[in-house]
């Protein structure tokens, strides 16, 4: 795989994304991180349960269950598609058309671990990720998941981080790539131009003036992506 190697996508929204897949290295670096984290975890689990005799050892590995098989999962969903050490390696867990990875992606990934690490020390995920494009191991082949660096964007300008509203009326693909392109030009105009170009819109703001701009701001801001 090439090191500068893009893939460009385009979302269910008509947003185009240019998306750089993480190679195996950055991806081991990642690895490492979240494996000394969980160490340090699991024995300080261990040392509070160990006072408590057949029960504490019962609690303790009820905790390496979850930790081994739902740390990945609980941070990919609830921490914008990041591990603590994907997070440290400025990487994320996407969707291979671009948008946020969910729960059962998330979940499906990652139980397919036990496939990528054999026959030992995860020589099937590497050679996956070594004969592929896009360096995807089994787990996201199968999920249909991508390991990608986080400067990972739409292409042109950057919609203003407004708080992300979804639009209130179902929007076809030109539609909804107007709202974002919206969103892409509005610092570009004057407040004047905002509210006129956003008057056109009061069907779907139910708004007049700076209001409605905000909210058209908002659901490109969604549509962008944020959730």
């Amino acid at each position: 795989m090439g090191l500068d190697t893009l893939l460009h996508r385009s979302t269910p929204e008509g947003v185009e994304l240019a998306l750089r897949p993480a190679g195996p290295h950055a991806r081991l670096l990642a690895w490492i991180v979240d494996a000394l984290l969980q160490l340090g975890i699991i024995l300080a689990v261990g040392g509070l349960t160990a006072a408590f005799g057949h029960a504490g050892q019962g609690l303790y590995l009820l905790a390496l269950f979850a930790l081994s098989w739902f740390y990945p999962v609980a941070f990919e969903v609830l921490s914008d598609g990041a591990t603590p050490g994907k997070k440290a390696l400025g990487l994320k867990v996407v969707h291979d058309d671009g948008t946020p990875v969910g729960p059962t992606a998330s979940l499906l990934r990652n139980l397919v671990r036990f496939a990528d690490f054999l026959p030992a020390f995860y020589g099937f995920g590497l050679l996956s990720c070594l004969a592929t494009r896009d360096s995807r191991r089994l787990g996201d082949l199968v999920a249909g998941t991508l390991v990608v660096h986080r400067e990972t964007g739409a292409l042109g300008a950057a919609v203003p981080a407004a708080p992300p509203e979804p639009p209130r009326l179902a929007l076809g693909l030109e539609e909804r790539r107007a709202l974002v392109g919206f969103g892409e030009r509005a610092a570009g105009w004057g407040a004047e131009r905002q509210a006129e170009l956003a008057g056109l819109l009061e069907p779907l703001t139910r708004l007049r003036g700076r209001h409605a701009v905000e909210r058209l701001l908002s659901h490109a801001s969604w549509l962008a992506g944020r959730r």
